[in-house]
């Protein structure tokens, strides 16, 4: 075994569409995740973000909570600590590490870095879920052809395209 280095993958998941905006970067430090803030920024340049994000210090960096200041349609939420699993973009990593990277062999981090793009920048959506019938993120899901309930869990068990569905969890 031998390591050729390591690579941060910074990424933030569209909820309502399954997009996922990243960025590789050899380091993870607040210069690296500024450089991330500022790409999801232009991005999307006309509306308001909300971010969720885990309680790593570089997060949280001075420089960091300057720039959040200037910027203030762009809004941070952490997770509890030990909560990572409630950011929906963890589900995103955790495929991108079993289909792209587990048992993987690359010769250079550069090469890593091309593999984990390559995989793909969208999360397929199967169904939408959630509780108000009128929210935004239901109706735009709605007009992307991908399945909606406003009933909650108990309705995503309902809906024809889940009609294998036992157990939720």
């Amino acid at each position: 075994y031998v390591r050729h280095g390591t690579a941060t993958l910074f990424a933030a998941l569209e909820i309502a569409t399954g997009k996922v905006t990243g960025l590789c970067k050899q380091r993870h430090r607040h210069q690296e995740f500024l450089a991330f803030l500022k790409h999801v920024a232009r991005a999307y340049p006309d509306v308001e973000l909300h971010l969720v994000m885990d309680n790593y210090s570089t997060h949280k960096h001075a420089t960091v909570k300057a720039w959040l200041a200037a910027n203030p349609r762009i809004h941070v939420h952490f997770t509890p600590t030990s909560g990572s699993w409630l950011n929906l973009v963890e589900v995103w990593f955790g495929i991108i590490e079993r289909q792209a990277i587990r048992r993987g062999v690359f010769p250079s981090v550069r090469d890593l870095m091309i593999k984990i793009r390559r995989h793909g920048e969208h999360l397929e959506m199967g169904a939408m879920v959630g509780i108000d019938p009128g929210s935004d993120g239901l109706a735009r899901a709605a007009r992307m052809g991908v399945a909606t309930t406003h009933e909650g869990v108990e309705g995503l068990t309902r809906l024809p395209v889940f009609g294998d569905i036992d157990i939720v969890f």
